[in-house]
């Protein structure tokens, strides 16, 4: 797994500054004012960072941005950025600027002279998330990360909060490094093993292979994989970290680690993309990996249905009726409406399980949602206004996208099946809503629910503000804060 680099928080001593290597990032305010730090590096380069700071290049950089000089005069440093941020900045603002010395990272050793700035740990929030790459099928030679010191006027009030970055980052690069994996490399049993390894960070894991998939009645799930030489499986991991007895929060992610289309073939242009389609199980694994590493005070458990969905002679086909672990028939319509009927077992079986305290499902679900909301916020369905809130303002917080969508039964017409209990696609109109309608079927009446569609976030074609151009994480830090702010208190 690809690992953030090593963070720390230590005193500044300004007569290290100038033997500092690789790369040195310095503050100046908006106003160009220089602090203590900023005095010493100006004092080293000769006044280059005064003249810089008083200079229409600085004057047009917005708050947070950064530049670089290379080979300052009078430091051993290869690099100085100079980020333009006051002494309090805004949440937004210190993340931003850490994100731009993330990015300019690479490889280097990071030395962020923060002295008294406020807001130290957003800024290395952000440096932490944005210095990361997928580099792991890269023949090149591989340097390894050096680590990012930020020199802090009272290191000893930041005690434990490297930690919690880390904690965090190792969360979300868990989610990019399985999205971003290969199909031939991350098949269903290759899932399942690295999510077993994690029972070494304290949660309980089981995996339930088909026979006993079979036994507890997930058809809707099982006639997903049963054209793929790649066995379906469900991966339960358990957190327990808050008080015992105590109903706990219910993760479910969809996890089809390659989506053919089935018999409903995709088109052949742009099916290399559907390596993602198990972005939901990912960000579910993600968020139990930073749970863990953190040592939550919550019971959490994190749900995830693994298949494949490949055409051959054992294939689903279109016209096919398959019944659920609910006991509910399903017309299948289509086969590449096939996420909904992993999700659809899955959500069921936490419900029996576990009699969670609330249910959030995430999956890449449907084309529709990107249609609809583009590749800026995730969909947002639910059955709850007070845990939908809680959730938007966790994604508010943590800056990650998200709009709350309709449910209404008036949508659920499209979805009548005339040798059914229902079809598995309601037609082109308002596609993220009846997908969302459909799952609705396997919540029960008074559980708290949110179906989060991530299709159009979980990996984009451009860079983001925290990560390069790919695989997100995206709903890792939302769902982290969620736990923080409603179990934990």
């Amino acid at each position: 797994m690809t690992s953030p680099a090593a963070l720390h928080f230590t005193d500044v001593d300004l007569d290290e500054i100038g033997a500092m290597t690789g790369r040195v990032a310095v503050f100046v305010s908006e106003s160009g004012k220089l602090d203590q730090t900023a005095r010493r590096v100006n004092r080293l380069t000769k006044g280059a960072l005064e003249r810089f700071a008083e200079s229409a290049a600085f004057n047009n950089m917005a708050p947070g941005d950064t530049k670089e000089l290379a080979y300052p005069t009078g430091m051993v440093a290869e690099w100085l950025n100079v980020v333009k941020l006051d002494r309090k900045p805004t949440i937004e603002a210190a993340r931003k600027a850490g994100a731009g010395l993330g990015k300019a990272k690479g490889a280097d050793a990071l030395h962020v002279l923060a002295g008294n700035l406020k807001q130290v740990t957003h800024v290395a929030l952000g440096a932490t998330l944005r210095a990361y790459a997928f580099t792991d099928h890269k023949t090149a030679d591989q340097t390894a990360m050096k680590d990012t010191v930020f020199y802090v006027s009272d290191a000893k009030a930041l005690e434990g909060e490297a930690a919690a970055i880390t904690a965090v980052a190792e969360g979300v690069f868990m989610t990019r490094d399985l999205t971003s994996e290969p199909a031939n490399v991350l098949t269903t049993t290759e899932f399942a093993n690295r999510l077993e390894a994690m029972s070494d960070l304290g949660l309980k894991v089981t995996v339930l292979d088909e026979p006993e998939l079979e036994t507890l009645g997930m058809r809707t799930l099982l006639s997903v994989g049963q054209g793929s030489e790649s066995p379906s499986k469900v991966v339960v991991m358990e957190w327990q970290g808050g008080t015992v007895g105590d109903a706990p929060l219910a993760l479910v992610g969809k996890g089809v680690v390659f989506d053919t289309g089935g018999i409903s073939l995709k088109p052949a242009a742009g099916m290399e993309d559907m390596t993602m389609d198990m972005g939901g199980a990912g960000v579910v694994a993600g968020v139990m990996r930073t749970l863990a590493l953190r040592k939550a005070k919550a019971n959490v458990v994190g749900l995830v249905g693994l298949v494949e969905n490949m055409p051959d002679g054992r294939a689903t086909r279109p016209g096919d009726v398959v019944t659920s672990m609910k006991g509910d028939t399903v017309e299948i319509i289509n086969t590449d409406a096939e996420g909904r009927l992993v999700l659809a077992d899955v959500l069921w079986y936490a419900q029996e399980k576990f009699e969670p305290r609330g249910v959030i499902d995430l999956a890449t679900l449907t084309g529709a949602v990107i249609i609809g909301l583009g590749h800026e916020m995730a969909g947002v369905f639910s059955n709850n206004d007070d845990l939908a809130g809680q959730f938007l303002n966790a994604a508010k917080a943590e800056g990650e996208g998200a709009w709350r969508l309709p449910l209404d039964p008036a949508y659920d017409k499209q979805l009548k099946s005339q040798i059914a209990d229902m079809k598995n696609v309601g037609g082109r109109p308002a596609g993220s809503i009846t997908a969302a309608q459909f799952l609705q079927r396997f919540v029960l009446d008074d559980m708290p629910w949110i179906h989060l569609d991530i299709a159009g976030v979980a990996s984009v074609k451009s860079e983001t503000a925290f990560a390069p151009k790919g695989c997100t994480g995206w709903g890792v830090r939302a769902l982290d804060r969620l736990v923080r702010d409603t179990i934990e208190g």
